[in-house]
């Protein structure tokens, strides 16, 4: 007959969801998420140049169409990469914010760039440093040799090198952030 033992999976899919909108719309009552209000949200504060660099580039990899803000749909596609994205998406993701430029390949200096960026915000100590790191990835998927990252020589190498596939999961890894948000939203409710 029914379901007896609680709500079914969409109604609390629909659930977190509205909680979603009530706090995305508390943050930001114009439904227009800015880059500055985006830091905000995220609890990033006090960046240096370089970070603050990596963060607006983050920010318009969730900009999707380009107009300078984040709605409350692409934050909601935003939320399911990093929630629920698999390996693949998360990696597209990963070499579209890389590629800073946006040359279709990513260099040394951008991969160290983002590097150093990421390790400021997360703050945690590195066994190895990020010049090493680079050269590593380099070293290890940078095929034809020629200084660049292709897009296929980022997706196979990375998914084919295990160590490095979790090094960048876990640097780009925002469910601490996320966790934090759920629980701003259940101490609202």
């Amino acid at each position: 007959m029914g379901n007896s033992s609680g709500s079914s999976v969409e109604e609390l899919q629909a659930c977190e969801s509205h909680q979603w909108y009530r706090k995305f719309m508390s943050e930001c009552p114009s439904g227009l998420l800015t880059f500055y209000e985006f830091k905000q949200f995220f609890g990033l504060r006090n960046l240096s140049d370089t970070s603050d660099a990596y963060v607006k580039t983050m920010f318009a990899t969730f900009d999707m169409n380009d107009d300078g803000f984040i709605d409350f749909m692409e934050y909601v596609a935003a939320l399911s990469l990093v929630l629920k994205g698999g390996v693949q998406q998360k990696l597209r993701w990963y070499f579209k914010l890389y590629d800073i430029d946006g040359s279709g390949c990513i260099d040394r200096d951008e991969l160290l760039l983002i590097i150093k960026s990421i390790r400021a915000i997360n703050g945690y100590p590195y066994e190895m440093s990020a010049e090493d790191f680079a050269n590593m990835v380099f070293d290890r998927i940078d095929i034809n040799g020629d200084g660049e990252l292709s897009y296929e020589e980022f997706m196979e190498g990375v998914q084919k090198d295990e160590m490095l596939l979790k090094t960048l999961t876990e640097s780009l890894d925002l469910t601490h952030i996320v966790n934090k948000i759920q629980g701003e939203i259940r101490g609202n409710q």
